[in-house]
């Protein structure tokens, strides 16, 4: 078999390109997918240096993979809870925004002198903002789960299954005679008849058939299992007249049914965003700066459309639903970009013909540019706004946190920040908030509580809110990067002072207690105490011999072992042992089965190097030498450490000595 070497060294090209533009966009705090289309725009035909040969055979077929799997993991992650938190303003305000989107490009391109068709179509194509960039945005600044987060991430599903119906439409857009329409009521007729009844067949089959390969544990199979039941589907509605695309969406949907779709996704999303990056990076590729250029008006307009267009349409729509001001205005500019489904809609009007290629060139240089200025946006207009909105609504007293000294500094009043300042007003113990949603610091200030609007993580508005004579300080913010800062930065301005300090990550734990957190509370951990607590309770156990159980048990977990004599002889204790050469060396702690056979938890590796693994997965493999942190009852762990001195069995069977 002969192989072409201009293929192998055009795929070296769009790697390092990719590696190269996402690198370059992770160092600029930029979102990867704009590193990636660079990326692909320095090694394309139309620049100079480097240049792929050809993007019209083997990469393009990589681009629909990617798409493909892009598609597929939508309908996995396509959560119905999520859009019920926000039914009205999604379900019906997303639409809305939409055809606002479509009616709006279609009368500046009259007025511009653009076809209809063109309009349409630029309207389409404007209509859908990026996921993976907005997410992204939200999860880099912790706003997920805040109100507008949830909003943005509601309209974006209703966005995303838009995209899926456009894009399966897309071929009717050209022509809507009688006899086409005729034509295209046929075919879907035809689709609907093979669909339908696969997809309920489908429905039925599916979750079983993943219950049985989750049962053999075969990664592998695993995924190639998922692979061909998204591909599969995509091809039949290929066959039957739909895209590609539509089809790994409803593969998607089938997969989201069943117990085993986080599982799918994970597995999933290396591949998705391998063949993810050969889709922009192509992409990149195709942009023509001299084609710009020479058409400079229609991609101004294309961008403002995008950026101010959008951006005044969905504030006002989501306004017009009962929501704030402020929670508008932060949805309106986080929709104000496009981008991943921008690139598919375009590339499915270019290939039926409904626009030039004046038009693609101009989508794929206006999605970059949304991208810039969106990413931009998201971080300094909320800023701005939010001190605006705040500097306007004065508290009662000038200065609320001067002279308080002996204070709690609580940093953010979520769900968490908001149950910690009641127990405080309860008791009647004076605090400060610091809080970057201006609408929670107006309704704290209207009743007289001190606090101030802006970053915790700031040094200055941690010296505004009295850290250097605080008591306590309780961080309680989502993203574990502020978090961090936001330790930090308390630590340097009081040396003594006490930080309670919250993470989600058991990886973060130690990073905050260098950052000088007093005491980390991870609520995984809370959540099991409490349980074994109730348990324990509800079984009518000694109290005393419940609590000393409990307060072992976080020992171990926070890895500060006591003297073993101090334990009670029916209590855990924590070792930390150095492994020898016998049956537990090189074996995953799933294949020695630590926990089933002895009792016995590990809760820490620290290899020969001196690298720690703390609280480590079943897949960790365990090395002669190792010191192992293990948690379980005196006999139990005698009995781990016993086993784990003698021979395994295949050393026995070949008499080999260790």
């Amino acid at each position: 078999m002969t192989t072409d070497p201009v293929f192998f060294r055009d795929l070296a090209l769009v790697l390092v390109a990719a590696v190269l533009g996402g690198a370059l966009a992770w160092f600029a705090r930029q979102p990867l997918v704009l590193g990636y289309v660079l990326g692909g725009m320095a090694i394309s035909q139309f620049t100079p240096g480097p240049a792929i040969a050809d993007t019209n055979q083997h990469f393009e077929v990589f681009a629909e993979i990617g798409v493909v799997l892009l598609m597929f993991s939508v309908g996995i992650e396509f959560s119905l809870k999520d859009l019920l938190r926000v039914k009205w303003v999604a379900l019906v305000g997303g639409p809305v925004g939409t055809v606002l989107n479509i009616g709006l490009a279609v009368a500046v391109g009259a007025v511009l002198g653009w076809p209809p068709l063109q309009g349409l179509v630029i309207g389409v194509v404007i209509s859908v903002a990026s996921t993976m960039v907005l997410a992204r945005l939200l999860l880099d600044r912790g706003e997920l789960h805040t109100r507008h987060g949830r909003v943005l991430v509601g309209i974006s599903l209703v966005e995303d299954l838009a995209a899926v119906v456009l894009m399966a439409l897309m071929p009717a857009l050209g022509a809507l005679a009688p006899d086409r329409l005729v034509a295209i009521g046929r075919g879907l007729g035809v689709a609907a008849l093979v669909l339908v009844p696969f997809l309920a067949i489908a429905g039925r089959v599916v979750p079983p058939l993943l219950t049985r390969v989750a049962r053999t544990r075969d990664q592998e199979l695993f995924l190639l299992v998922a692979l061909a039941i998204g591909l599969g589907t995509a091809a039949l509605t290929q066959a039957v007249g739909l895209s590609l695309a539509l089809g790994a969406f409803l593969a998607g949907l089938l997969i989201s049914t069943s117990d085993f779709a986080h599982e799918t996704l994970a597995r999933l999303l290396p591949l998705r965003d391998t063949f993810g990056a050969f889709f922009f990076v192509t992409v990149g590729a195709l942009i023509d700066p001299s084609r710009l250029l020479a058409n400079v008006p229609l991609l101004v307009a294309m961008v403002l459309l995008v950026v101010v267009g959008k951006l005044v349409i969905r504030a006002g729509v989501v306004w017009l639903f009962g929501e704030s001001l402020w929670t508008a205005l932060l949805t309106g500019i986080g929709l104000a970009q496009i981008g991943e489904f921008s690139f598919v809609l375009v590339q499915a009007a270019r290939q039926e013909g409904h626009v030039g290629p004046d038009v693609y060139q101009a989508t794929l240089a206006a999605s970059l540019l949304s991208i810039v200025v969106n990413a931009a946006l998201v971080r300094l207009v909320p800023r701005y706004l939010g001190a605006l909105r705040a500097a306007g609504h004065p508290p009662a007293e000038p200065a609320p946190t001067r002279g308080l000294e002996h204070h709690v500094i609580l940093c953010g009043y979520g769900r968490v920040g908001s149950a910690v300042a009641e127990a405080l007003e309860t008791f009647g113990v004076r605090h400060v908030v610091i809080e970057n949603d201006p609408d929670v610091v107006r309704s704290l200030r209207e009743r007289g509580v001190a606090s101030l609007f802006g970053d915790a993580g700031h040094r200055r508005l941690l010296h505004e809110a009295g850290a250097e004579h605080a008591a306590l300080a309780v961080v309680a913010l989502p993203d574990a990067d502020r978090v961090r800062h936001a330790v930090r930065n308390l630590r340097a301005l009081n040396p003594g002072l006490p930080i309670l300090a919250r993470t989600h990550e058991r990886a973060q734990h130690e990073t905050l207690r260098q950052a000088g957190a007093t005491e980390v509370i991870q609520p995984e951990l809370e959540a099991a105490s409490t349980l074994i607590r109730h348990a324990l309770r509800r079984l009518a156990l000694p109290r005393d011999r419940v609590l000393a159980y409990l307060e072992q048990y976080r020992d171990a977990l926070e890895l500060a072992p006591r003297d073993a004599g101090a334990a009670s002889p029916r209590l855990p204790e924590l070792r930390e042992v150095t492994l020898p050469t016998g049956a537990l060396t090189d074996r995953t702690l799933r294949d020695a089965r630590v926990r089933e056979r002895f009792g016995v938890s590990v809760v820490a590796v620290t290899r020969a190097d001196g690298t720690s693994v703390l609280h480590p997965s079943a897949d960790t493999v365990l090395r002669r030498g190792d010191r192992l942190g293990i948690f379980g009852l005196r006999e139990q762990l005698d009995a781990l450490l016993a086993h784990a001195a003698s021979p395994d069995r295949a050393q026995r069977r070949r008499g080999e000595p260790r």
